[in-house]
């Protein structure tokens, strides 16, 4: 047993009571995220909070963390003077681990190249008493709905996938590492209160139709910011239908649209899940609580009444879709997505089909892909395009190989890779013969913006179940439609491939020789971490500097950013994953992949300084030198992605002072101000227009920083002119100290200091 039952125990006895509480104060029934909100406030409160408006301190009840993102949230960590972690708490090592040859060689390599990097993780979680789940243990997300996702619970992760666990009925957030830090320190946690949407299915899915492809249509309904600032419930009996990891896939994509997390209600699916992952405890345990794991029956009857928006999906109509290519909500149902194809002058030849990930990499997912390869097999057909296999966890590994869906898989050249993200997040050493080539691969993972998974600009990556991305393997061919279409078997005669079928949990059940767990010393106290003063890979922080108390004067402009920005765009993975614990070199990589708007080139600005045209951090890093402060502009949903606060730690460290936008992500904006900075969107977005490329800009009005007040930059021009532009911010006043001390850390290193 590696979840803390107790812990459990104490969040069910104090449910039912929390929720009779908040039903009477708000005097109307309520929904399941309301339930579960409520229930993990801070302190106790009488009062109700305006969804989208207020900001409510939590008390999650674990933390969660990728080995990307655990370097800087550890390294911040052991400098607040905690001898241990408030909550439980856990570490996965699934992001360093290259694809590039099979599961077996490139986790011997990932564990040679990092093991400084592993060894610093394992020790500074043996120290502060946090879970350590080794290389090749599997992804975080499918290790957490294996072994600590519960029903009602509440949970962060510094991965913003963190939501996964939303399948088994937990609200489950991704955030950044100081929220983190917040969290295993035992401070409170803030969030503004989100908003609701309710997506109702009905019906039940068939044939081709799987999960994946519910959250492909919500993503074409509500956009990659639709769900911004909002918690996505799904309801319904075609909710109540979707196997439990099915589940998880939804509420993982839900990332995908902004969403501040995705969640099910607790039902027998779950349950089953449960147990079958020796979890029998706690099922019986939310089974004694399980009105209180759902929404109110008059939720149900009147969802307009209680969501501030519903979408209604009928899943006995529902088709497989394919989203993409380049961004993950351009969805396209199967029957119109070869006419998409030829109209877009799409590459109709697939390269690769990818399947798996923290998304898709079920025991489900697996073997319905899995009897897709077997029809390949029977039917005698080529399978034209290359295809790879990701398993979610050592647990699903063991037991697919067990029960012969990888000796499957093997009989159609399928390679399996790593039980880790591997191309899901770049960590890819594709064999191409021209990077430059145009060309098109498919993947069951969850993002495909330009450069994801391979790094290369003209890959057209599409998102789709793991059994259509099978069909398009065997087919090889995108304009290929598996529900109407025939495929000619190597001696030429005309077949269909039948509808994939599969199993929700292994009739054998689970099987694992070793899952990869190590669990933390009893007393930590004596363990020692060790940080070489000349590594390359991890570096000990240095207090940021606190606010001069003064308007923020003679700021260059460092770039506009123009169109998508992610966090991919701010701060890339692949190879600078490397580098996630050692924050000046990392920061080499900062707004690399961002486009300028005044050239339409990446990782080329003006340096203000000499007017000559350099990189981004090479320019900034001058004007470092120099005792100068810069600003960097940008579009809509400016931070959109991953959860890395990487993408505010380097211009920070950099000495970046503000970002202004026309509008943040969620996460993004927190992390922002978490290290101290402005974050910044303009009150008119087409003063956006207003920013030219030599300004000097300045920041009036900090002196009277308040919640709800604007500011002003005033955007000095090269000709002599200038342009005042008022500016809107969301700090509260908590938010405002961070600002004023420097960082959220600054704030809890004074609170330790003083206790």
């Amino acid at each position: 047993m590696v979840f803390d039952i107790e812990m459990i125990k104490k969040v069910y006895a104090a449910l039912p009571g929390k929720v009779e509480a908040t039903r009477k104060m708000l005097g109307r029934p309520l929904t399941l995220s309301e339930k579960i909100l409520y229930a993990h406030l801070y302190a106790p409160t009488t009062a109700a909070f305006e969804r989208g408006k207020s900001y409510v301190e939590f008390a999650p009840d674990r933390v969660a963390m990728q080995d990307a993102t655990a370097q800087m949230a550890l390294l911040q960590f052991m400098t607040c003077g905690r001898d241990k972690v408030a909550v439980p708490s856990t570490v996965h090592c699934d992001h360093l681990i290259q694809a590039k040859t099979g599961a077996t060689e490139d986790l011997a390599t990932a564990v040679d190249t990092n093991r400084e990097v592993y060894d610093f993780l394992a020790s500074i979680s043996n120290k502060y008493g946090i879970g350590f789940w080794k290389p090749g243990a599997g992804i975080i997300h499918q290790v957490v709905l294996e072994n600590y996702a519960f029903p009602g619970g509440l949970m962060i992760g510094t991965d913003s996938h963190t939501p996964n666990a939303g399948g088994l009925g937990m609200l489950a957030i991704g955030v950044g590492g100081a929220d983190a830090v917040d969290v295993m320190a035992g401070l409170p946690w803030e969030l503004k209160m989100p908003k609701l949407i309710g997506v109702k299915l009905t019906g039940k899915l068939s044939g081709w139709a799987s999960a994946k492809d519910v959250i492909l249509k919500v993503a074409g309904v509500l956009t990659v910011k639709g769900g911004t600032g909002c918690i996505v419930e799904y309801f319904g009996e075609g909710a109540d239908s979707l196997s439990a990891t099915g589940k998880g896939t939804i509420c993982n994509m839900g990332a995908e649209i902004g969403a501040t997390c995705s969640v099910f209600a607790y039902d027998s699916k779950i349950a089953a899940y449960l147990n079958a992952t020796e979890r029998q405890e706690i099922a019986a345990l939310a089974d004694g609580v399980k009105e209180h794991l759902r929404p109110d029956a008059e939720v149900y009857a009147e969802p307009a009444k209680y969501y501030d928006q519903v979408i209604e999906i009928n899943l006995n109509e529902l088709e497989p879709h394919v989203n993409g290519p380049f961004t993950p909500d351009l969805a396209w149902p199967i029957s119109k997505f070869a006419q998409a194809v030829r109209e877009n002058n799409w590459p109709e030849k697939l390269e690769v089909a990818l399947i798996g990930s923290c998304t898709n990499s079920s025991y489900e997912d697996i073997s319905r892909a899995a009897s897709l390869a077997k029809q390949a097999v029977d039917k005698n057909l080529d399978v034209k395009a290359e295809y790879t296999i990701t398993p979610g966890s050592e647990l699903v590994r063991y037991t697919i190989e067990r029960d012969g869906l990888l000796n499957t898989f093997d009989q159609i050249g399928g390679v399996v890779l790593a039980n880790a993200c591997g191309p899901c997040i770049g960590q890819w050493a594709r064999h191409i013969d021209d990077p430059n080539r145009r060309n098109s691969i498919i993947t069951s993972f969850n993002r495909n913006f330009a450069k994801r998974n391979d790094g290369l600009a003209a890959t057209h990556a599409f998102v789709a179940s793991p059994e259509i991305v099978t069909a398009f393997a065997i087919a090889g061919d995108l304009t290929f439609n598996p529900l109407t279409d025939k495929l000619k078997t190597k001696d030429g005669q005309e077949v269909m491939l039948d509808e994939p079928s599969g199993f929700e949990l292994p009739t054998k059940g689970f099987s694992v020789e070793d899952p990869g767990y190590q669990a933390p010393a009893a007393d930590g106290s004596g363990v020692q971490v060790i940080v070489s003063p000349t590594s390359d890979r991890l570096q000990l922080l240095a207090p940021f500097a606190a606010w001069e108390g003064t308007d923020l004067k003679g700021l260059k402009l460092l770039i506009k950013a123009k169109g998508k920005c992610t966090t991919d765009h701010i701060s890339m993975a692949g190879p600078w994953l490397k580098y996630r614990g050692h924050l000046d070199n990392i920061s080499n990589n900062m707004l690399i992949g961002a486009v300028n708007a005044f050239n339409d080139k990446t990782d080329t600005v003006k340096n203000q300084l000499n007017g000559e045209y350099a990189g981004v951090p090479v320019v900034q890093r001058a004007y470092k030198a120099a005792n100068i402060g810069s600003i960097v502009v940008g579009d809509e949903n400016y931070g959109e992605g991953s959860s890395r606060e990487h993408a505010a730690m380097e211009p920070r460290h950099l000495g970046v002072r503000a970002i202004l936008v026309k509008s943040f992500a969620r996460i993004h904006e927190t992390n922002l101000k978490k290290q101290g900075m402005l974050g910044l969107t303009f009150a008119n977005k087409e003063d956006y227009d207003k920013i030219q490329e030599d300004d000097t800009l300045d920041i009036v009005g900090l002196n009277d920083f308040a919640p709800g007040k604007q500011l002003t930059v005033v955007a000095n021009h090269k000709d002599g002119s200038k342009d005042e532009i008022a500016v809107n911010h969301t700090y509260n006043e908590q938010q405002i100290e961070w600002f004023k001390a420097g960082g959220a850390l600054n704030v809890i290193r004074a609170q330790f200091a003083n206790a």
